[in-house]
């Protein structure tokens, strides 16, 4: 399922790798002419192809990719105005204002990225499908991800993560905390260092 809103929380990515994003866009088009080359499905498979792809979304990782950019965008920025010991008025000001950027860049590239997923994902993943799983294998597949006991399951995921995680947490956060410590020290004395000199 395409995300519902565009809106994301001021939290950056770094634009630099925006190249990523339109490299994985232009490989799902270069894809999606080599599979219009492929022979088609018949009819029965096609269908049941088109079915997975109702309850899949494969495309999902590259839409989450571009909005990501934003993510790590405001990260860095937060990052870099902290780093830089920034006045916390301006930095706040600072980040609102570069929030306004971030959003603009999500509202005119989602869609975008939307319409190009939507259009590529049947092209792009028919042919895949179709070479490596028979009829009867993705009727199989189709009762796994329409199963009520996959969805239960998926609902369970994040308690369950959440539950490691607290483990994990009680029983090595101290030290992690020291090595965050040692680390951030280190990384802004050389930045400081970086910008200090002429």
């Amino acid at each position: 399922m395409f995300p519902r809103s565009h809106t994301m929380n001021p939290i950056l990515r770094p634009l630099s790798q925006i190249a990523l994003v339109v490299t994985l866009i232009a490989s799902s088009a270069v894809h999606a002419q080599a599979a219009s080359a492929a022979a088609a499905p018949d009819a029965e498979k096609q269908k049941l192809i088109d079915r997975v792809l109702v309850l899949f979304h494969p495309e999902n990782g590259v839409l989450q990719a571009v909005q990501q950019q934003g993510v790590k965008a405001m990260q860095q920025s937060s990052i870099a105005l902290q780093t830089a010991q920034v006045p916390q008025d301006r930095k706040d000001k600072t980040m609102k204002d570069i929030g306004t950027d971030v959003q603009k860049y999500i509202d005119t590239t989602m869609p975008m990225a939307v319409a190009s997923a939507k259009k590529l994902t049947g092209p792009a993943v028919t042919p895949i499908l179709a070479q490596n799983f028979s009829n009867d294998e993705l009727r199989q597949l189709i009762a796994l991800l329409e199963s009520p006991i996959k969805d239960k399951f998926e609902k369970l995921v994040p308690q369950m993560e959440n539950a490691v995680g607290q483990k994990v947490t009680a029983e090595i956060a101290p030290q992690v905390n020291k090595n965050v410590q040692v680390m951030t020290e280190a990384v802004g004395t050389k930045l400081r260092v970086a910008v200090t000199l002429k």
